[in-house]
């Protein structure tokens, strides 16, 4: 990636709230400040979608209901933030 992203934790996403997304690939990006996802096809691998956070993501995991969750890591003395993400609607 250029720029850098500095991947912080790696998901691959199985649950059923984003069916599209079901196999792919999410980076937490530190130094890019984002949420990356990566589109994994076969032995093929593509930059799907770059959400911009606004601040270093630590960690991004699934949940057991398929929602997909971010790690914010605080930095400079402010406190980092657990969050949830489902689809709208």
């Amino acid at each position: 990636w250029n720029p850098v992203i500095s991947p912080g934790g790696l998901m691959i996403y199985s649950g059923k709230l984003f069916p599209k997304w079901r196999g792919d690939a999410f980076i937490g990006g530190l130094s890019s400040h984002a949420l990356i996802r990566v589109d994994l096809n076969g032995a093929a691998a593509a930059k799907g979608d770059q959400w911009a956070m606004g601040a270093r993501i630590r960690d991004v995991e699934e949940g057991p209901d398929g929602a997909i969750w971010v790690l914010e890591d605080g930095g400079g003395g402010s406190q980092g933030r657990l969050l949830k993400l489902t689809p709208r609607g």
